[in-house]
This record gives structure tokens, sequence and C-alpha cells, in this order.
């Protein structure tokens, strides 16, 4: 039977709790601060906490969640901020409060515990564990009270609390049964190398997935991931088959129209809680926007479509206005609430439309972006429409009727003097070394020098803030100081843009710092045992175990990133032990991922890649001529995906890249003038002054 609860403290009435602040106050993180007036007495993860658990001979009750999750901030709002609850807590628990994002490495061990007794996971992620971080519980968003057959907080925390004092036997045995079962999950062996077999599996089950009326794979909620995009496209460049590029097509098109994408303010929601990308969760991620923008501009090249190249510079016009630091670094993520409320600050009533925009122009927006009096936004508590509209299309924007850019500005104008959502100002190695690859790949494509200095500004930040005193990378950054021995994300997705920024600028300190890291992520992640790359570092905190990952969920897996930048630096320098250890990763996880292809799809792309044929393209000349400038350009229009690109200035004696790369030493103009190289597998074609034909060498089958 649920106690009930009838006093004034469960209503959440202020008491002397209310004044105080818990031991939150010295972070860092937004999620964390936003936390520190509970009257839980919460402790960021670390020694004191652990001690204080063994010394009161309490469990631990770890909250996992970020500063931009909706349901993070409801189970605080009912329970976290609610004396009463945390009355009980503070009575029966160590409390420990975790930013997911900040960690990383803990948030992968207790989600990974969570699915394993569950089936399934998610934030706010609550586990609960004994002092020596061995977990006996696990769960998601709890309600305060039972409800619906749900156990609520305060009943959990009082049965936890008995078995704890009268049956903890059973608790501690359960803990340990988990942590050998967790610990279980890491154990893997070399298979046999990942074939193109790999790849025609991995479209099947995309195929079966795919939503052919409305795009994406899936029903509801429906997440963009674009990494699934950008396998596909290569599918479509290795085979020819039509039907993979309309997947793409269709996806990005449907996204692009639909509510997920902010049509006022550009950039795309975290994703859709319809099949029909209309409702969407109305946070925006940094990574999202990074990995979008390439899905995009890759599908720019393959198909010439501007509409693909407009959206990604949409994309980025939202990020440089609301998503730089004053120094050039990106801010990780903006709230889907504000005043109390998901989605507020992003949707319309067709009377605010008209007030705006008068009555005559209103209408004709009004059918373009579908208003309606009654609305498409439904109020969370009672399900009803609320006369609120999410802006979205039915038909993409070829001919209008109006001046729909002056008339979205209007709109933006006013939108800009509402009460904003929360933007998370932490910055990310991880989350900044994607969106450099987006910038350097966008300055690359559309030929265009701002985006280069924008990811060249953000790069240099990372290399000068975010190192500590003996030059290792560090994963987060606020207000002045730099904390975290980096993860592998941090390594490779750092590592991925600089290659990308190489590629788009020539300046070879990019590619040299690429190196530097590579190595460094070798010496320090690699399992010399088994091979493949743990999550973190061999210095880093112990935890109940150390993770590799190789699932592409939401942010492509370390892992999946590292093959493919092994294999493009291969390439580019020469260096055979680099294609050696994207091989050996590779044949690591070959028997998880022939199992389920579509669930590393950016694995997919580096396999992709090394099944080949895989290009090698170097162009020889003067820098800034015009016969050089025409060869750069013709090249950055075509989708080639497994080529490398190396420039070589011929006006220099002895150019810095030859220092980086073992094969262009030799690679000189023909007949005064810019030349291309090509090979193909290793294998080089006759050097041309020709660019067509060079593009025809480079499309080859």
């Amino acid at each position: 039977m649920v106690e009930k609860i009838n006093d004034n403290k469960s209503l959440g009435e202020k008491t002397e709790f209310s004044n105080k602040v818990n031991k939150l106050i010295t972070e860092k993180s937004p999620y964390l601060l936003q936390h520190v007036n509970n009257p839980v007495n919460w402790y960021p993860w670390g020694e004191e906490a652990f001690k204080k658990a063994k010394s009161e001979d309490k469990p631990i009750f770890l909250s996992i969640g970020y500063s931009t999750c909706h349901w993070c901030h409801v189970m605080a709002h009912e329970s976290f901020e609610d004396p009463y609850v945390a009355k009980l807590l503070n009575e029966a628990f160590i409390s420990i409060k975790v930013d997911r994002e900040e960690r990383p490495d803990i948030d992968k061990i207790y989600m990974t515990v969570c699915q394993l007794m569950t089936g399934s996971g998610g934030w706010p992620l609550t586990i609960i564990m004994t002092p020596d971080k061995k977990p006996f519980f696990a769960g998601t968003y709890f309600p305060k009270e039972s409800r619906f057959g749900r156990i609520g907080l305060i009943d959990l925390v009082k049965r936890v609390k008995d078995l704890w004092t009268n049956e903890r036997k059973q608790l501690v045995d359960s803990s340990e049964k988990i942590t050998f079962a967790l610990q279980d999950t890491n154990a893997e062996s070399p298979g046999r190398s990942l074939t193109e077999s790999v790849l025609k599996n991995s479209y099947s089950q995309l195929s079966r997935r795919y939503d052919k009326k409305n795009g994406g794979f899936g029903t509801a909620p429906k997440f963009p991931t674009p990494h699934n995009l950008l396998f596909l496209l290569r599918f479509w460049k290795r085979t020819g088959d039509e039907e993979a590029l309309k997947m793409v097509e269709k996806t990005l098109e449907s996204m692009r129209m639909g509510g997920i994408y902010d049509h006022i303010g550009f950039g795309f929601h975290r994703y859709s809680t319809d099949p029909n990308w209309l409702v969407p969760h109305f946070e925006k991620m940094l990574y999202d926007q990074a990995l979008l923008t390439l899905a995009y501009l890759e599908a720019y090249q393959a198909t010439g479509k501007e509409e693909y190249a407009n959206t990604a510079k949409e994309v980025l016009t939202y990020v440089l206005r609301d998503m730089v630091s004053s120094e050039g670094a990106f801010f990780s993520a903006e709230d889907a609430d504000s005043e109390g409320e998901e989605g507020k600050f992003y949707v319309w009533s067709k009377t605010e439309i008209e007030d705006i925009l008068g009555i005559e122009d209103a209408e004709v927006f009004s059918k373009i972006y579908n208003i309606d009096v009654n609305g498409n936004f439904l109020d969370e508590a009672t399900k009803k429409k609320i006369g609120k509209n999410i802006l979205h299309l039915k038909s993409d924007l070829t001919t209008p009727t109006i001046d729909i850019k002056l008339l979205r500005n209007k709109l933006f104008e006013v939108r800009d003097k509402r009460i904003r959502p929360h933007k998370d100002d932490k910055i990310l190695t991880d989350w900044n070394g994607l969106m450099i690859a987006a910038f350097a790949k966008a300055g690359y494509v559309l030929n265009d020098p701002k985006y280069i200095q924008v990811a060249k500004k953000a790069v240099d930040f990372i290399l000068n803030k975010m190192k500590n005193s003996e030059g290792r990378l560090l994963h987060r950054y606020r207000e002045g100081g730099a904390d975290i021995l980096a993860f592998i994300d941090d390594y490779a997705f750092l590592i991925w843009g600089l290659i990308n920024l190489y590629e788009a600028s020539f300046e070879t300190s990019y590619l040299e710092e690429a190196i530097e890291l590579t190595e460094e992520q070798i010496g320090f992640f690699w399992d010399s045992s088994i091979g493949a790359f743990f999550f973190t570092a061999k210095d880093s905190e112990s935890l109940l175990t150390r993770q590799k990952e190789t699932y592409d969920g939401a942010i492509p897996s370390g892992n999946s990133a590292a093959m493919l930048n092994l294999l493009r630096l291969a390439q580019l320098t020469g260096n055979d032990e680099y294609e050696n250890k994207a091989d050996h990763l590779g044949r690591v996880f070959a028997e998880s991922v022939r199992a389920n292809p579509v669930a590393h799809s950016l694995m997919m792309v580096a396999v992709d890649y090394a099944v080949g044929p895989t290009y090698s393209l170097v162009i020889a000349g003067d820098s800034g001529k015009e016969d050089t400038n025409l060869m750069l350009d013709e090249v950055r229009k075509q989708f080639l995906p497994n080529k490398s690109l190396i420039f070589r200035p011929t006006e220099e004696l002895n150019p810095e890249i030859d220092k980086l790369s073992n094969f262009v030493q030799f690679f000189d103009k023909y007949e005064e003038k810019a030349t291309a190289f090509v090979c193909i597998n290793k294998t080089c074609k006759a050097p041309t002054n020709d660019i067509k034909q060079a593009i025809e060498y480079l499309n080859a089958k």
C-alpha cells in the first residue's frame, strides 16, 4: 500500500533546507550547479562521497543526467526539490550527482548496467549501489509517488533502506553478479576482417527499417542519426543503387521541412516524438548540428542540389550566432524548456503571427508553414491542442509567392525578445571536434574561407586552453578552467576535425597535430593484449570496468571514428602501421558488428573505406596560381568519400608535407603546370595536367 503523504513538506513547501547549498557548489558543470540548492545533500563524484558512505554504512544513490534534459528537470522539480523526499534520501543514502556529458566514462558504465538489468535506458539515470561502486538497482525516471503500477521514489527509497538494513547480503550478492556481468560484456577477441558482405547486410537492415512515407528509420521517437546517411551515400557511390540515394534524400528533405527543424532561427532539434518529424523534443545539441551539417554537405556533393548546401549554411548560421564562445570554441547545447515549459520559446499562435506580420502576409505565411487557430502542439499535461503551432512545411520552398526571408526575420526579431532556453555553455573537446570537422568540410565543399577560419579558431582554443601542464588533452572547459583527462571520443573526433581541416586549408600543422594525437591515443588507449581502444586512458580514474565502445548511437563511437581516422592517415602519410591498426580494430569487434551492422553505421563508413577502392590524390602546383586553383576547385565539387587529398606546393624547396608523408617528395609539376597524381589501391596512374582525366581516375570502380 502506498503511504499517504499529506503534510506540507510533500507539497514542496520551503523549509530550512531551501537556503542552503550542498557540495555541488564548487563544481563547474551547469547541470550540477542546477542542483546546488536542492535540499538533497548532493555530492559530486569523488572520494569524499565514497568515504562518507563507508563511514556511515550507507548505500550510494547515483543520479546521472545533463543540463538540457527535460525529464531530468521534471524529476528534480518533483522530487529533488521536495524537502520530504530529500529528508528520506539524506537519511538512507549518500547521494551523488553526475553530469553525463562531463563524465561519459561513469555514465557509460552505469547505463550499461541499467540496460543489463532492465532492458532499456535513458536519462535521468538512477543507480543504487554499494559504497564500493557496485550497483544493485537501476532505473531511469521515477515519479515522486507510486502510480499506475510504477514505484515512486518515496516508496523506492523506503524499500531499499529496509533491504539494506535487514537483507543486505541479498543486495551485495546481487551487486557482485551485476558487476561480473558488466565486466563480461567487454570480453571479445579478434575475428575475421570485415568485408564487403557486411556493407550489404547493413544496407539490407537499413532498407527494412526505412520509413518510405516520412523518411528516416523506425517509427517514433525518430532520431536523425546522420551517420546512417553518410553510410548510405557511400553505398550508393559503391554500387550505384539509386534506392540508397533516395533514402538519403527523402530523409534529409523530410527533416528539413519538418518541425524538427527550427524554421525561424535554424538548427535541428534533438529528435521527433512522432514518425512525421513534426513534434520535436526541442533541445538542440551541438553534435547534431555537426553531424547533420556533414550529411547535408555530402548530399550536396553527391547530387549538386543547392537546397542541401543552403540547409548546411543555415545550420552553421545558427551555430555561429548562438553557440560560439567569445574565444571561438563551441558551447554544448540549448535546453528544450523555457519558463518551465517545453518548446515555449519556439511555438506560435496564429494571433501572434497576424499581429507581427499583418493579416494579409500572415495568411500566406500560415498556409506555407501550416499554422492554424487550433494549433498542432499539444499541452503535455492534458494532451489537448492549445492553439500553439510548430512551424513546418508540407512541400519545399521552391517558388515562394512572398518574401519569406523577410517575414521569417520579423518573427525572429520578436522571438529573440522571449525568455531563451538555458544554454549549456561548457566546452567539450569531442563535440567541438565534430563541429570543427563540419566547419572544415563546409569550407572545403563550399570553397568558403570563412568557415575554415571558424574551424581554425576552435582548434587553436582547444590546443591552447584544453591541455594540462604535461601536454595531455582534457575533456571539459568552463569559466576559465579545463579539467578531466580526455576520453577516446575526444581524441577521435578532434583528429577527425584536424584531418578535415588539413584537407580544407593544406596547412600541415593540422596534419602534424592529427598524427601526434593519434600516437598519443594509441599510447594511452590501445589494448595491447586484445586490440582496439578503451574508452578511458590507462592512467584515468579506475572504475568498475574499463570499457570499449563500438556502438554508434546518437553520437558515433570513438572506435568507429578512430578506425576511419587511421585509414585516412595511412593514405595521407603512407604509414602502413595505421592501416594495420585499423584492420585489427575492426577484427576485434567483427562478430558483434556482423550480428548487427546497422548499429555500427560509422564503422560501416570505415569498412567501406578499408574495402576500397581507395584513392590517393596529390596535386602538385604553385600555391595560389590559377591552374592550381582550378584543379582544386574541381576536386572540391566531387563526392569522393574514399579519397585522400594532399597539396604539394612546388614553389617551396622543401615543403613541410614532405616530412609528414613518405611518398610525395618526388611529385612535382609536369610541363610547368599543376599536376594531379592519382593512385588507386596503391597503384598509380600516369600524372596528368587534365583535371577531367584525374576525376575519371577518381571515379573508377
